[in-house]
């Protein structure tokens, strides 16, 4: 390693345990929300040029939102898990064994895209069809999911690459992989779909190649040795604490994920029950719901590992001082966010949902009521993150899967059955709100033991 980058690695140290927590976090943050902005868009960016295809392509486009999520769940785990353990360790100075927890989470995420990718080509028909994909829009689903599937390998590792790379204080290496893939992607589709008249293929042609180009740039400051951490077969380790700290941790993303995916079939089967516009209208206000939720997101994983990295340092008067600041830059940038695009919510569904009013009544009903409860879901989205920085695996698990699983799921069937299209599009809105019954009690244990790992250090030091 050179002097270059060794000075810049241990100036991203210094950065994490010294200066301002009003200054590093939004640092850390902006490229993350960029990059989940970027990649918003160009989700979007399938649905807006599918949407001149029909309703019934627009509908495809929403069911492959769960294999989306499927995927994301084969890396997400292993990704956050890593992140987690990676900012203690680097906290506490040991580079060499958080270079380890890297190469484990890569490797193994790529060998489960990779068997997903393989079983999912096998049995698609039947993979789309649990997916939520109706009579009549199940072929454009088949066309949709064939090349997103290729890219499962690809995708699943970047995920790992890009928590890591934030981990470590090198947020805007991540930005750039996830961003550069996204702007292509928007690029691409309307090549691919009008140009060379691939249609839904073409789509999902343009998504894969851009996960690919995403995959190769997050790959290249590990290549170059640009990085704090050392990703390399040599480092591959099967050790039970790096399994049980990847994993515990982690597996809040995956449960997270997993019923994320679970409502989401189950959302788009009630929906196409009723019809392929609720259908699409729904998965429509989901996708357009991505943009201020990943800015709050971002904002979180910015929060995570400034929390995490100090927890580490036991410097737990920055962890207080960086949670605080978070809790209140999330609330009032949430309500700002709300209100601007509940006021202008109608106007936005109508560009992708042409002249179908049923459409643009649900998906505008349903991405007003979500932005009511927005300032809620921003403010449980710092409390989980704090949870996962400090390794607290038990809180993060309740919360990051309360909002779209354990709050979510039990309400669907009732309010489908008694309120129809109108309740299926509240229902989000709804599991927000029960969240926070959650959130406030585990906050309070959270903070117990800051304050019990306070009390240690003060002794310790006597």
């Amino acid at each position: 390693m050179n002097s270059k980058n060794a000075d810049s690695q241990q100036s991203r140290r210094l950065m994490m345990l010294n200066d301002p927590v009003s200054k590093v976090i939004p640092k850390m943050a902006i490229p993350t929300i960029i990059s989940f902005l970027i990649t918003s868009i160009y989700n979007m960016a399938d649905t807006y040029f599918v949407s001149f295809l029909g309703t019934n392509a627009t509908a495809a486009v929403s069911v492959n939102g769960s294999l989306d999520q499927l995927i994301m769940m084969c890396g997400s785990m292993l990704a956050l898990g890593a992140n987690s353990y990676i900012a203690r360790l680097m906290g506490q100075g040991n580079d060499k064994k958080a270079s380890q927890v890297l190469s484990f989470a890569f490797f193994i995420a790529f060998g489960i895209g990779l068997a997903m990718a393989i079983f999912g080509s096998i049995f698609m028909t039947p993979m789309v069809r649990m997916l939520g994909a109706t009579p009549t829009c199940e072929e454009y689903s088949i066309q949709y999911a064939t090349y997103v599937l290729l890219a499962a390998p690809f995708m699943a590792t970047s995920f790992v690459m890009n928590q890591c790379l934030r981990s470590e204080g090198s947020a805007m290496l991540s930005m750039v992989g996830m961003s550069f893939g996204g702007i292509l992607n928007c690029v691409l589709d309307p090549i691919f779909i009008f140009g060379l008249d691939l249609g839904v293929a073409g789509a999902s042609i343009a998504t894969a190649i851009s996960k690919l180009v995403s995959f190769a740039i997050l790959l290249f400051p590990y290549v170059t040795k640009r990085s704090m951490l050392h990703l390399s077969l040599r480092n591959f380790r099967v050790k039970k604490d790096i399994v049980y700290e990847t994993v515990t941790v982690g597996s809040s993303s995956m449960f997270r994920s997993g019923l994320a995916v679970l409502s989401g079939i189950l959302l788009n089967s009630l929906a196409g029950d009723i019809s392929d516009s609720v259908l699409a209208g729904i998965g429509v206000s989901t996708r357009i719901m991505m943009f201020p939720f990943g800015i709050i997101l971002g904002f979180g994983q910015g929060f995570q590992p400034v929390a995490g990295f100090n927890w580490g340092a036991m410097r737990y008067d920055r962890v207080h001082s960086s949670y605080r600041f978070s809790a209140w830059v999330s609330l009032v940038g949430s309500a700002i966010m709300a209100l601007i695009l509940g006021i202008f919510a109608h106007s936005v569904i109508k560009l992708f949902a042409g002249t179908d009013p049923e459409m643009q009544k649900i998906g505008a009903l349903c991405v007003r009521l979500q932005c009511i409860a927005m300032p809620i879901h921003a403010w449980v989205t710092v409390v989980n993150m704090l949870c996962t920085a400090l390794g607290n695996a038990g809180g993060a698990l309740l919360l990051s899967t309360s909002r779209q699983g354990t709050c979510l799921i039990p309400i669907l069937f009732p309010i489908a059955r008694f309120f129809g299209a109108i309740g299926l599009a509240s229902a989000q809105a709804i599991a927000d709100v029960l969240s926070l019954v959650l959130a406030i009690p585990i906050l309070l244990r959270v903070k117990k033991k800051i304050k019990a790992a306070e009390q240690e250090k003060m002794a310790q030091a006597q």
